[in-house]
């Protein structure tokens, strides 16, 4: 026992405790000005409004933002039609009634594509138009200008005119915020990020 003793000390004396290695931490930079110029819009399930629709007068003759869509913006509606319907981006009001006179960006998932349109309200008549088709995660920059006989709607490369009724060149009304529907709600909680440009 008195031979094993000291046997026992120089073994623990020239043991190294070896430390297990730390696992990597790993850090996805996002720049934060390009985020922080975002604003998402939620539209909670079972709503037609987004979180921030407030009434904001607005004046202008062209209205660019960029959107983008993540996976949520992919949906199923219950009633097999109402995939077709389009859901509302972003716009204006001519004037105090957006169903009388108003441009907006629509959107809807359909056919396995997000599908963009141009949405509008002519003297209280509704019309539409495709646009184009976008990937989801993609930032769009989209484009409403005004003339006096119609507005002009961009989205990414692709561009389409509809007819206008008011005759100015310069809208006075109010913003029109993501809002989703139809005739029914949204199924699930839809996001959509959007950056106003000058």
């Amino acid at each position: 026992m008195k031979n094993i003793l000291p046997v026992l000390i120089l073994l623990l004396c020239s043991c190294k405790k070896t430390l297990p290695a730390e696992a990597p931490v790993i850090v996805t930079v996002v720049p934060a000005a390009a985020e922080s110029s975002y604003v998402k819009y939620t539209i909670n399930a079972g709503a037609h409004f987004s979180d921030k629709s407030v009434l904001k007068e607005i004046i202008l003759s062209e209205m660019n933002f960029k959107v983008k869509f993540d996976s949520s913006a992919i949906y199923k509606t219950i009633d097999p039609l109402n995939q077709y319907d389009i859901n509302k981006l972003y716009g204006f009001s001519e004037g105090n009634d957006h169903h009388q006179n108003s441009a907006r960006i629509g959107w809807s998932w359909n056919d396995n594509a997000l599908r963009l349109y141009a949405y509008t309200y002519y003297n209280g008549v509704r019309d539409s138009k495709e646009i184009t088709s976008v990937n989801i995660g993609a930032e769009v920059l989209c484009t409403i200008k005004v003339s006096a006989a119609e507005y002009v709607f961009k989205s990414g490369n692709s561009t389409v005119t509809m007819p206008r009724f008011v005759t100015t060149t310069i809208v006075k009304g109010y913003q029109l915020y993501p809002y989703f529907g139809g005739d029914e709600t949204a199924p699930a909680e839809i996001r959509i990020l959007i950056q106003d440009l000058p």
